[in-house]
Formats: structure tokens, sequence, C-alpha cells
């Protein structure tokens, strides 16, 4: 598989590295002025890029039939736009707040626990998150993700970063030195606590599950996320 890189910071080296281990080869490392490469020497896009410059990225690409694998967030105002164009283009697009399998694993327990708590209305529930401080985007897109499947099984109806208010989930966010990523979700009552937490050691994890998903996206067409690669896999 030749893979074009959008983005090539420690993400994007990450990826290169895992890439090539598992027999794929890197064709092009791009920073920036996509439209200044020629796309059509690769198989398949990988986009761990900045927020700002991720929705052209992608729709270039788009235009070029080139299927993208998206793991850049802070852009996803622009999600739906980016569908309607993947969808004209007749082209494919995985996106997801985080390839680590590990973590995909840790959404569907907190989706199964979020059914659970929604009968127990004596506990509140805070999500916190840790990244290194190089991230630019505050509360981080697994978080989010998070926050989305609580408020889609219980009665929340929103959430807040820093704070929150009734039938809203507040999400922490904490920036320190070389972390690259943790994710902590609370339910708590004034008789205990109950928790659960992912903790990611090294990038490699979200390097290894983007690979494999732009593995299982070559040569689809549509749109997809992670729960399909992850089925697709069992």
């Amino acid at each position: 598989m030749k893979i074009a890189l959008l983005g090539y910071g420690r993400m994007g080296k990450t990826i290169e590295k895992i890439a090539i281990e598992r027999g794929h080869e890197v064709v092009l490392k791009i920073d920036e002025n996509i439209e200044d490469y020629d796309l059509s020497l690769a198989d398949i896009a990988i986009d761990f890029s900045v927020p700002q410059a991720a929705f052209n990225n992608i729709t270039t690409c788009f235009k070029h039939q080139l299927p993208v694998i998206c793991g850049t967030t802070g852009w996803l105002g622009n999600y739906d736009k980016a569908v309607e164009i993947c969808k004209q283009e007749n082209s494919a697009f995985l996106y997801a707040s985080n390839f680590s399998i590990g973590v995909n694993l840790f959404f569907g327990l907190n989706e199964k626990l979020a059914k659970m708590m929604n009968a127990f209305s004596n506990y509140s529930v805070e999500i916190e998150e840790i990244h290194h401080t190089q991230k630019l985007d505050a509360p981080s897109g697994t978080a989010i993700s998070l926050a989305q499947q609580i408020i889609g099984n219980s009665s929340k109806k929103a959430w807040q970063l820093n704070k929150a208010g009734e039938n809203e989930i507040p999400i922490y966010a904490r920036r320190i030195e070389n972390v690259p990523g943790t994710h902590t979700v609370s339910y708590k009552s004034e008789i205990d606590s109950i928790e659960i937490k992912h903790t990611a050691h090294s990038r490699e994890g979200f390097a290894l599950g983007a690979i494999i998903a732009a593995e299982w996206l070559k040569d689809k067409k549509g749109v997809y996320n992670m729960k399909d690669v992850l089925s697709g896999l069992s």
C-alpha cells in the first residue's frame, strides 16, 4: 500500500515507522500546500495534520479519488460538508477521534456503563482528559466522543469544558508534558464512586490503529468509522 502522509509531525513519523514495519511505503509527506503534490502516487492518505488544514487536505484528496483516514481533531464543524463532498466524488472516508484499538474497546465499555448508570440519578458524571502540552485543541476529540456516547444513553443534554450546568457533562482538560493521552469517566454519589480509565503509554497504539484502518479502507467507497473496522476484523 502506498501512503500519503498529511502532516509529518510526531504522529506522522510514528505512522511512517509502523507502516514500513507492516510492509507499506510512504510515498508523500505533506506538511502544507497539498495542491503542489501529485496525489496519484498514493493508494490512500492518512491525515494527522492541524485543525486549520484538515478540511482542505481531506476534500482535495476526495477530488483526486484518494481515500482518506483522518485522525485530526478540532475541525469537526466541517465534518458534514466533508462527508457530502466524499459522496459526491464517490471516494472513501474514515474519521476517528482516536484510532487506538484499546480506546475503541473503551468506547464500547463507556457506552454500556452509561446505559447501566442511567437508571441511577443519584450519580453525577464527569470526564477528565490529560494530554501533552503540544496538543492544540481542548477538550480532546476522544473526550468529546465519550461525552456524546453518554448523552446518547442518558438524560444528559450537552457537555461543557471545565464546568457544567444541570443536565450537562463537565469535561476537564489538563495539559502535562509528555503525556500521550489519558481519559477517565467518573460517576460519583455521596456513597461511592465508579470510574473507567484508559491510559496510552505511547503514540504507537494510535499509529497502528490508523494503519489497520487504512488497510481495511483501501479499495472501498463510502463513509465509515472504527466500529466498522473492528467488526470487519472480528
